[in-house]
């Protein structure tokens, strides 16, 4: 008898569900509060989904652009040029469905056989698999707490003739750090002298707190036309499920870019697209008053686990901080301690060591911010009576 062969590309098949999944899954089943995967709560700004609903039953509902509605590539080309400084066009916008999908069309655009591609650990699970399996050779530099410092030595270390692609996120999910300016212009400076272009996860640029700009790679001198910029409307307007996303790259690379994307989703929905294009160009008091809104769902959520006897590290960026288990008289490792929540005190949260590929940190606990401040103060006084039978 003919023996089968092993299905499926191995990259896959040999794959686990993502950890947000898992706990999304554990959560639902167990009824516990989720503070896991990071998404608001609620239906999203009332004004954004308005837009989204006239255009739906008042536009066309048929096949828009391949790179993107022409509304859209202008508004985000002008978004960047008010908020960040960037003098990007609109033909140097290509919309995708949702920044993930971004990111593989990066990827597949431009990574060639056996390619390096730099990543800085924790990590987003997504870049591991979509850089293996775009054929890409993953060279990964593993960030400490509690800095989490890029470094000369470690760059330098890590970077071979083969290396080509500086895949980063910028802030950082799931640490909540924005790169400091000497950071990003180190990176800047290594990836001029060594020929590599950067593929910049920006997805969080709209939620950086305590009045810390946003400091786009894209931006930094020698960057300009080796950069792809990655964004999401999905954080920006807090409606994560829309899937709609773009990246931002000079003509010659924005052109393999869309040759990627078009035989991926191809385009994005056209009503959402409409949509989008409007709450770009809303006034900077309204996304003022989105980041302000998030900050003070950071700082309650913080200041209520401090009082749990919780040791908090320091988040300026994202819907996410991090608990420290050892700092916090806690003798588990994060993945125990996030199994034992959800049954013993019905919270679900995200063990950090799931953001690394190798060699994980496992004493931190990321838990997510944006929610009602109802839910936060349920899930605070939880885990305040689950701290309390530790001893």
């Amino acid at each position: 008898m003919t023996q089968m062969p092993s299905l499926g590309h191995p990259v896959y098949r040999d794959m686990p569900t993502t950890i947000f999944e898992q706990m999304s899954a554990r959560a639902r089943e167990t009824g516990a509060i989720n503070l896991g995967q990071g998404f608001p709560e609620g239906p999203g700004p009332r004004d954004v989904l308005q837009a989204a609903a006239d255009a739906l039953l008042t536009r066309s509902s048929q096949y828009p652009p391949m790179p993107g509605l022409a509304e859209l590539r202008g508004a985000v080309a002008a978004h960047y040029a008010r908020h960040q400084g960037l003098d990007l066009s609109p033909q140097e916008v290509i919309v995708t469905s949702g920044a993930t999908e971004a990111i593989a069309a990066s990827l597949l655009a431009l990574v060639r056989p056996d390619d390096e591609v730099l990543m800085l650990a924790p990590l987003y699970d997504a870049y591991l698999p979509l850089v293996e399996r775009a054929g890409g050779v993953a060279k990964v530099v593993k960030l400490t707490p509690p800095d989490w410092r890029v470094t000369r030595d470690a760059l330098e270390a890590a970077i071979t003739p083969r290396t080509r692609i500086l895949l980063m996120n910028n802030p950082v999910n799931p640490t909540g750090i924005v790169l400091r300016d000497a950071e990003l212009a180190l990176l800047a400076e290594l990836c001029v002298a060594h020929d590599l272009i950067a593929l910049c996860d920006e997805v969080w640029e709209q939620t950086v707190y305590d009045g810390i700009p946003h400091r786009p790679l894209i931006g930094f001198p020698g960057m300009r036309d080796r950069t792809v910029k990655i964004g999401s409307a999905g954080k920006i307007f807090s409606v994560t499920g829309w899937k709609v996303g773009w990246m931002c790259a000079a003509p010659p690379i924005a052109t393999l870019l869309g040759r990627a994307h078009q035989f991926l989703t191809f385009t994005t929905p056209p009503g959402l697209q409409w949509a989008v294009a409007e709450g770009l160009d809303y006034p900077d008091t309204w996304f003022d008053a989105q980041r302000d809104a998030y900050q003070a769902s950071r700082d309650r959520l913080a200041a209520g686990l401090q009082a749990a006897g919780y040791v908090v590290c320091p988040s300026g960026a994202t819907w996410f901080l991090s608990i420290d288990l050892p700092a916090s008289g806690i003798a588990l490792d994060d993945v125990t301690f996030c199994n034992r929540i959800i049954d013993e005190a019905g919270v679900a949260a995200i063990p950090i060591s799931a953001f690394y590929p190798e060699e994980p940190v496992t004493h931190l606990v990321r838990l997510c911010f944006s929610k009602t401040d109802e839910t936060l103060d349920q899930a605070i006084g939880r885990l305040a009576a689950f701290r309390a039978t530790l001893g």
